[in-house]
C-alpha cells in the first residue's frame, strides 16, 4: 500500500543489555533465598529543582535518567529481585505459563509480494523465535527458505526488520538488528542461490529501498553515525543514499536530505520504469512534501506541494502520478497527475472523498487498489484508472486487512485478513474476474473461535462525543457487573484499533474475561478530524475517552471497578499512566508498557524529537501548560491509594526511554498509600536483550505474558 502513514506511525513504537542480563540471571537465581525482598527498595532522593517558564520544578529521581551508572543499576537490580518475589509466588503461574505456551505458538504470516517469477512472504510456526522468510517460483510452488534469522543467535534476539526484493526479484535488501534496538544493518542476498553479498550497510532503521529496474543498485536511507553530526543527533537526520551493489557504501551518493530538518522523515519510491524518484518527506503526522525526480535525467528532486499541513502519498503508472491526501478532505481522496508535470496547480481530483476514511491507493494491475476502513473496520475496492469504481471486494468477515502484495503489471493481489475470532489469512485476489480465495492461514487448533461474541458498542465521552468500543468475550456471558475485565486503548498518531487476533486474550476470555477495546480520539478510525482531536493542546479528550469507556463498562454491568484492569504500550502507555493519575478510583490493576510519562523531559531522549508534532515540547511556553497539565510523572499524590500496577520497559529501547518508568516507579512507591503495599503493589519488570517490542522473541513473549496475566488474575480474583 502506498501512505508513509503506517510507516511513520511503526515509529512509535548493548553494554546495558549485557549487564543487565547478568544481574537479572542473579536475580532470578536468588528468588528463593531468605534474602529476596519482600518489600520495595528505598530509590535514594536527589532533589533536582528548575523553573521552567515560570514554574517552579522538582524532580526527585533524575539521578535515574542515566542508566549506565553504578547506582542506578544497584537500585534496578533491587527492583527486579522485589517484582520477581511477587511475581514468581503467584497461584497458577505454570498454568498460565503453560497455556499461553499454546496460544504464542499459533503462528503468523504475511501476504506474498510478487517480484518476477518469484513470490516472498514471511511466516512464523510453533515455536520459532523469529518470523522466516520463504520464497517460492509460482503462487502454488513449493517454498523454500530464504533467510532464517532463528539462525542467527541462539535466543532468537536478532530480528528480520524489513525487506525489499528487486522488481525481477533476482535480490532481496533485507535489515537485521539484535535485541529489539530496531537500529537495522542492511544486506543483500541473491534469491536462486540464497548467497549472501558482501554488501552491509548499517544505521538503516526502518529502511525505504527502491532498487534500480537493472539491478545495478538501489536507493535507500540511512542515519548517519557517530561523528558524522553533532552529539546526540545520530538517531535523526535520516537521509536518502544511491548504493551501486558491490560498491563501498562510505562512497554512496547522498541523493536527497542535506539541510532538511533533521527530525524530518524521508521515503522513496521508484515509478515502474525506473524514471522517477518520488520522495515523500513526513514533518510528523500531519504534514507530508513531495518532492519529484527524474533520475534519468539526472535532475535534482523537486518539491510538488505547496507547503500547507496535509498528509501525501503517492503511486505512480503510465507517467501519472496517483496521490492519496486528506487535503480539504479529512477521511483524504485521490488526486492524478502528470510526471511531466507534477506541480500541485496540475493536479486532479479522481476520486472524492467517501464517508469511509480511505488508508491507502496501490497499483496493482494496472488499477487502483484502495484500503477503507469504517466504523474501525477494513473495506477495500478497485479502481479504474480513470478514477471510476469497478468493485468492492467482498472481505471474509468483519475485521482488519492487514497489508497486501501485488505488481503495476500482474493481475493478481494478496491481502491479509483477521479479526478478534478469525485467525491471520491470506486471500489471493483475481484482478480479471474479481474472485477471491483463500491462499494460506494460521492454524489455532486450541482455539474454538465460535465460542466467543463480538460486539460494538457506542459511548458518550466527556464532550458529548459518541465513541465505539469493541466488546468480546464467551457467547451467553451474564452481565453481572462482576466480570474481569480487561480495556485498552491507544488515541495517537493516527493509528487505529482495527480487530485483531490477539492470542493471548483468549487466555484470558476462556477464564471467563472480557476483552474490550476502545477506538479514542487521536487515532486514524474517523480520519484527520478524529486524529487532531487527541494530539496537542487536545490530548486531554484521549483520556477523556477513555476514562467514559472504564465508567459505561460499569455502567451496562459489565463490571464493576475491582474487577476492571486496563492495558497499554507506548502512547497507551502514556494514557496507562494518566489512567493512574486522574483517576485511581476507576480500576484495580493497570499494566503500563514502554511508557511515556514524564512529558516535561521526554523530547530529550532516544528518537522522542519525532513526536513533538504530535504533543508538542516543553521547551515551548505554550506547550509546556498543555503538558505540564497531564503529565503522569508530575501528577503523583502523597498519600493516594492507586491501582495496583506493573510498569515494563526493555532495557534496549531506542523509542520510548526506560528512564519514564524507572523513574514513575520510584516515585510511585515512595508517595502513594500503596506503595509498599503487599497485595496492591508497584512493581517494576525490565526485561533484557529486547527493545520497544519489535522483533521480541516468542520465548521473551511467554515469560512477559505469564507475569501479566499472573498479575492480572490475582489482583482480579481470577483463577487459572
Amino acid at each position: 500500500m502506498a501512505g508513509g502513514r503506517a510507516l511513520l506511525s511503526m515509529f512509535l513504537f548493548f553494554c546495558v543489555s549485557s549487564a543487565l542480563a547478568g544481574a537479572v540471571a542473579a536475580v532470578r537465581a536468588k528468588d528463593d533465598s531468605p534474602s529476596t525482598p519482600n518489600t520495595p527498595p528505598k530509590a535514594k532522593v536527589v532533589p533536582v529543582q528548575e523553573t521552567i517558564h515560570g514554574h517552579t520544578i522538582v524532580d526527585n529521581y533524575r539521578w535515574l535518567e542515566d542508566s549506565q551508572s553504578p547506582e542506578t543499576k544497584a537500585w534496578v537490580g533491587e527492583e527486579l529481585a522485589y517484582t520477581r518475589n511477587v511475581l514468581d509466588a503467584l497461584p497458577g503461574r505454570e498454568q498460565i505459563k503453560k497455556r499461553l505456551e499454546q496460544l504464542l505458538t499459533i503462528g503468523n504470516i504475511s501476504p506474498p509480494q510478487i517480484a518476477g517469477p518469484y513470490y516472498f512472504y514471511t511466516r512464523r510456526d510453533g515455536m520459532q523465535n523469529q518470523p522466516v522468510l520463504y520464497v517460492r517460483e509460482s503462487v502454488e510452488g513449493k517454498d523454500r527458505v530464504l533467510l532464517d534469522a532463528n539462525q542467527l543467535a541462539a535466543d532468537g534476539t536478532i530480528a528480520l526488520d524489513w525487506w525489499y526484493p528487486s522488481e525481477d526479484g533476482k535480490y532481496v535488501a533485507y535489515g537485521l538488528s539484535p535485541s529489539g534496538s530496531e537500529m537495522s544493518t542492511l544486506h543483500v542476498l541473491e534469491t536462486a542461490t540464497g548467497k549472501k553479498l558482501l554488501d552491509g550497510i548499517e544505521r538503516t532503521r526502518a529502511a525505504s529501498v527502491a532498487w534500480k529496474r537493472d539491478n545495478s543498485g538501489f536507493y535507500y536511507t540511512r542515519y548517519p553515525k557517530k561523528g558524522e553530526v553533532a552529539e546526540g543527533q545520530e538517531m535523526y537526520n535520516r537521509k536518502v543514499f544511491y548504493h551501486p551493489l558491490g560498491s563501498e557504501p562510505s562512497k554512496d551518493t547522498l541523493v536527497f536530505g542535506e539541510g532538511l530538518n533533521p527530525e524530518f522523515w524521508p521515503n522513496i519510491n521508484l515509478s515502474e520504469d525506473g524514471r522517477w524518484l518520488l520522495i515523500d518527506v513526513q514533518e510528523g503526522w500531519t504534514k507530508t512534501e513531495l518532492y519529484l525526480a527524474d533520475v534519468k535525467a539526472g535532475s535534482p528532486a523537486v518539491k510538488i506541494t505547496d507547503g500547507k499541513e496535509f498528509l501525501y502519498a503517492g503511486d505512480f503508472l503510465d507517467g501519472k502520478l496517483y496521490i492519496t491526501s486528506n487535503e480539504e478532505a479529512p477521511r483524504y481522496r485521490v488526486f492524478v497527475a502528470d510526471t511531466a508535470k507534477p506541480a500541485r496547480a496540475n493536479w486532479q481530483e479522481l476520486i472524492p472523498q467517501r464517508d469511509a476514511v480511505l488508508q491507502g491507493v496501490a497499483v496493482f494491475g494496472g488499477k487502483l487498489f484502495a484500503q477503507y476502513e469504517k466504523n474501525a473496520s477494513s473495506q477495500l475496492s478497485i479502481f479504474r484508472p480513470d478514477g471510476k469504481l469497478e468493485r468492492d471486494v467482498e472481505l471474509p468477515a468483519i475485521g482488519t486487512v492487514f497489508g497486501a502484495g501485488g505488481k503495476w503489471n500482474r493481475k493478481e493481489v494478496f491481502f491479509g485478513f483477521q479479526s478478534f475470532t478469525f485467525p491471520p489469512s491470506i486471500y489471493r485476489y483475481d484482478l480479471r474476474d474479481g474472485k477471491s480465495g483463500l491462499w494460506a492461514k494460521v492454524d489455532a487448533p486450541s482455539i474454538d473461535p465460535n465460542l466467543y461474541d463480538v460486539k460494538q458498542e457506542w459511548y458518550e465521552s466527556k464532550d458529548g462525543t459518541k465513541v465505539p468500543m469493541f466488546i468480546v468475550a464467551k457467547k451467553g456471558l451474564a452481565t453481572d457487573a462482576h466480570n474481569p475485565t480487561l480495556l485498552t486503548g491507544y488515541g495517537g498518531f493516527n493509528v487505529s484499533l482495527t480487530p485483531a487476533f490477539s492470542r493471548t486474550a483468549y487466555l484470558w476470555m476462556e477464564h471467563g474475561g472480557i476483552y474490550a477495546v476502545a477506538n479514542l480520539r487521536g487515532g486514524a478510525e474517523f480520519g484527520e478530524d478524529w486524529h487532531r482531536a487527541g494530539m496537542l493542546d487536545k490530548k486531554q479528550n484521549v483520556f477523556d475517552d477513555f476514562i467514559a469507556a472504564g465508567e459505561y463498562l460499569i455502567a451496562q454491568k459489565y463490571t464493576d471497578r475491582d474487577h476492571l484492569a486496563i492495558q497499554g504500550g507506548s502512547n497507551g502507555g502514556l494514557l496507562m499512566g494518566a489512567m493512574i493519575t486522574q483517576r485511581p478510583d476507576l480500576f484495580r490493576a493497570v499494566v503500563c508498557q514502554v511508557p511515556l510519562l514524564d512529558m516535561l523531559r521526554y523530547q530529550n531522549f532516544q528518537i522522542a524529537k519525532l513526536w513533538i508534532p504530535e504533543y508538542g515540547s516543553s521547551d515551548d511556553p505554550k506547550q509546556f501548560d498543555w503538558l505540564y497539565a497531564y503529565s503522569p510523572y508530575h501528577h503523583v499524590s502523597a498519600g493516594v491509594e492507586y491501582p495496583a500496577t506493573l510498569f515494563m520497559t526493555a532495557d534496549t529501547d531506542t523509542r520510548v526511554d526506560p528512564m519514564h518508568a524507572k523513574k514513575m516507579t520510584a516515585l510511585m512507591q515512595a508517595e502513594a498509600r500503596n506503595g509498599e503495599s503487599k497485595d496492591r503493589p508497584i512493581l517494576l519488570r525490565i526485561e533484557s536483550k529486547a527493545g520497544h517490542g519489535a522483533g521480541k522473541p516468542v520465548t521473551k513473549q511467554i515469560e512477559e505474558s505469564t507475569d501479566v496475566y499472573s498479575f492480572l488474575f490475582w489482583q482480579l480474583g481470577m483463577k487459572p
